[in-house]
């Protein structure tokens, strides 16, 4: 047994030198620690760096990226960290939406520079034989040059050799802030530039070019859309028979990942009743109440895109009156909102729309007395959207003021969220509505990702009504 342990440390020793190729020899499918059209062809096509994203493409990222840089200065690009849940339990890891735009690397551990002069260069992680054995092989100096493409690729060990004089040619730094790692920053080299002021956020530049989807991109994004939205119309058929926030939750995850979605893009929102207008609840820990309504915002990421919608449906199968005609003033404003959708347009300028819009209903119900905007945001402290790509609130440095563009998606997402505190019409109280798509800026106008999941009243009711099972015996049970 001690003979085989020494022979296989032996191999794993002499890889992390030569790293590993992801090529079939003699049938036998070497790992680089993340899918590959060889060891995946299930996933990824020939020429495929990532699912649905070429090696073709990830270099024309970089060669616009370095366009973007400004002359004698060097982007850091640090991969995500693993997290740990417990000592020895990490949580599910994800990866910087920056290092995966760049490299097309899903693992942790590493970092990339970018430069004029040293064009992609990556320091990788190393296999050690206690790692390998109890998590699989990992993407080594090999995988940077022959899979993910770099120009120069060292083991992480190097780093603060190579990375010093790299810096010192330097006259400007930009970084990753948000994955920012000691590995670089303890360099001596760095801090100079940092005292002087010469260091900034990456996200200047990397939000700019993620801003504009591909047409690559936008079709896993569709594909996205359509997992979100295939889950959350079954999760609602499955209301009626089982209203709990928390199997609801668990269904939609479950819808999701069965069709092919890796995560969750968030922890579903699924608030019943009162929970509803409470807009980042997430505790999903309570039974539907016969006649409240339940808040479901759901989304999904497939292959590092995102997905993002709300519908608010009565899993009973009728809205009441008080619902309906809050309900109605929220879905009015989303379609005259998804209207405004089109090039030039801001998301600025559709939420003042729309703060327009819900003020004159509120106030025509006789919710608001007033259109102040502190009584008003109270009922709505949120934007009317946001955009939406490799992250949920994708591109935070890329301003609302600035005039959307053919390959930007955004949500359009209306909403009233009454608590039941309120100081106004008691039929309204506790009621939270919120009515989320994903819209497409297109050359002509919009494209709705999200239509195919119902948002009319009368859709909502016949689908309830007429294509899901009564609460039968599950209800009776849990009275």
């Amino acid at each position: 047994m001690q003979r085989v342990v020494r022979k296989l440390t032996s191999i794993i020793s002499h890889r992390q030198v030569v790293g590993f190729r992801s090529y079939c020899t003699g049938g036998v499918v070497f790992d680089v620690g993340q899918p590959t059209s060889a060891s995946h062809p299930q996933l990824l096509k020939d020429g495929e760096l990532t699912p649905g994203i070429s090696t073709e493409e990830y270099i024309l990222r970089r060669k616009k990226l370095l366009e973007l840089l400004p002359e004698k200065s060097l982007a850091i690009i640090a991969a995500a960290p693993v997290k740990m849940m417990t000592d020895v339990v990490p949580y599910t890891f994800r990866q910087d939406a920056d290092y995966l735009y760049i490299t097309g690397c899903q693992q942790p551990g590493g970092v990339a520079i970018l430069g004029h002069d040293c064009g992609l260069c990556m320091f990788m992680p190393e296999a050690k034989t206690y790692d390998v054995i109890w998590q699989g092989l990992i993407a080594g100096v090999d995988a940077a040059l022959d899979t993910f493409k770099a120009d120069k690729a060292y083991p992480m060990r190097k780093l603060h050799e190579i990375l010093p004089d790299m810096i010192k040619g330097s006259s400007k730094l930009f970084h990753n802030v948000q994955t920012a790692t000691p590995a670089y920053m303890e360099l001596e080299a760095f801090k100079k530039l940092a005292y002087c002021n010469n260091v900034m956020d990456l996200a200047v530049y990397t939000h700019q070019l993620r801003w504009i989807k591909s047409p690559a991109e936008l079709k896993l994004m569709k594909e996205s859309a359509s997992i979100a939205c295939q889950a959350l119309l079954l999760t609602m058929l499955h209301s009626k028979t089982y209203p709990f926030e928390g199997t609801l939750a668990a269904k939609v995850e479950y819808e999701c990942k069965i069709r092919g979605a890796q995560r969750m893009g968030f922890n579903p929102v699924v608030g019943g009743g009162p929970n509803g207008s409470i807009i980042h609840y997430s505790r999903n820990d309570q039974r539907i109440k016969q006649g409240d309504l339940v808040l479901m915002d759901i989304g999904c990421e497939l292959h590092g895109y995102a997905s993002d919608l709300t519908r608010t449906w009565p899993p009973c199968g009728s809205f009441s009156s008080a619902q309906e005609e809050l309900y109605e003033l929220i879905l009015e404003t989303n379609k005259h909102c998804v209207e405004l959708c089109k090039p030039g347009a801001s998301i600025r300028q559709i939420h003042n729309h729309s703060v327009e819009m819900l003020q004159k209903g509120l106030k025509e119900l006789g919710i608001l007395r007033g259109v102040g905007s502190t009584s008003y945001h109270k009922l709505n402290p949120t934007s009317i959207g946001h955009y939406l790509g490799m992250d949920i609130h994708d591109c935070s440095m890329v301003s609302f003021d600035c005039p959307l563009k053919p390959g930007v998606v955004i949500t359009i997402e209306p909403g009233v969220y009454v608590p039941s505190s309120f100081n106004g019409p008691e039929r309204y109280r506790g009621i939270g509505i919120r009515i989320e798509d994903e819209v497409l800026i297109t050359e002509t106008g919009y494209e709705v990702l999200t239509a195919s999941i119902p948002k009319e009243v009368k859709h909502i009711e016949s689908l309830l009504n007429n294509f899901s099972h009564g609460m039968g015996t599950l209800d009776s049970q849990n009275n």
